[in-house]
């Protein structure tokens, strides 16, 4: 059995526990929130034994294998070298970390301590997505990838109220693209790996993120473009292009339907049966990769987590989206 903790009590933590306790081999042990109230009502909600206020005590305590991030997007960093200087493994939420200087120290951390470190990135690790990486090749050359994930944030009516919760907070690392967009360029970056160049537009808000934006990538002979937001909604699906036909996706984020469009009119659909709670092929690829004794995942790898960074650095710089960890320990 890997024994977990648990590093943040909302509501994306409930769905990875439902999920991970459908996987042999898991068993939730600590669980570590800033307060002891919180600790200790999360706890008793999940059968937890141990509850902790401080990282480095959790990670010490001999009482965890690994653990599972889902702290705010600027502790990412921070609370995993923690963990992984005291030999623990480390699930870290989407996005992995502030930016490519973060995410490259946590790599070398990972590569130190010899423990796997792994993105939890759902999307790319769901049967759907396997059937796309196993056909994309029958569309011929690719010569477009679009992908799309705007949905308007339950969130953005309170900002606009005068509230700014974390979702809009630069000083959490948040905003469109990091919540959203990565959706979108994860999965080119696993198909495709890096582009030649990234063009990127957006619209920023008042309180330091953006509210939504557009990326072009250009390949050697393709392009992509991306379309994500918070503060609108579309239901547009996905598509990858090429000279045959196209794979038409559709939902970017967690597929549930995936077809192949012929360009003689006939289509075929390669969709794959999928559970209901889809953290669970994250929690399982996690904990089969510890059980077989490897620190890297082989599609959420360590070069796919650190592109797909350097691209979300390069499109903040060009649309001028800052936050306070780009800066930090360069004073």
């Amino acid at each position: 059995m890997i024994r977990f903790g648990i590093i943040g009590t909302n509501w994306i933590t409930e769905q990875f526990i439902d999920a991970a306790r459908e996987v042999e081999g898991f068993t939730l042990t600590s669980v570590y929130s800033r307060t002891a109230d919180t600790a200790s009502a999360f706890a008793a909600k999940h059968g937890i034994n141990h509850i902790f206020t401080n990282i480095e005590e959790m990670a010490a305590s001999g009482e965890i294998d690994a653990v599972y991030i889902a702290s705010p997007n600027s502790f990412h960093a921070a609370h995993a070298i923690t963990c992984m200087n005291k030999g623990i493994h480390v699930l870290c939420e989407k996005p992995i970390a502030s930016n490519a200087k973060e995410l490259s120290q946590m790599i070398a951390a990972a590569k130190e301590n010899g423990v796997l470190l792994m993105e939890a990135l759902k999307s790319t690790l769901l049967p759907n997505f396997k059937a796309i990486q196993e056909n994309v090749h029958r569309l011929g050359t690719s010569r477009r990838y679009f992908a799309n994930y705007c949905q308007y944030s339950s969130r953005y009516d309170a900002y606009k109220a005068g509230t700014v919760l974390n979702a809009f907070n630069p000083i959490f690392s948040n905003g469109a693209l990091m919540d959203l967009g990565i959706y979108c360029i994860y999965p080119l970056v696993v198909l495709f790996g890096k582009p030649d160049v990234v063009k990127a537009t957006g619209v920023m808000l008042e309180s330091g993120v953006d509210g939504e934006g557009s990326i072009v990538l250009q390949y050697a002979n393709m392009d992509a473009v991306i379309m994500y937001s918070k503060i609108t909604h579309s239901s547009l699906p996905s598509e990858i292009q090429g000279e045959n036909g196209s794979i038409v996706i559709d939902k970017i984020n967690d597929s549930g339907k995936v077809e192949i469009q012929y360009r003689n009119g006939t289509v075929e659909d390669i969709s794959q049966p999928t559970g209901s709670n889809l953290m669970y092929y994250e929690a399982k690829e996690f904990i089969e990769l510890l059980q077989a004794g490897r620190t890297e995942s082989a599609v959420n790898s360590f070069e796919n987590s650190l592109t797909t960074m350097e691209i979300m650095d390069e499109a903040r710089k060009q649309i001028g989206l800052v936050y306070p960890a780009d800066t930090a320990g360069n004073n």
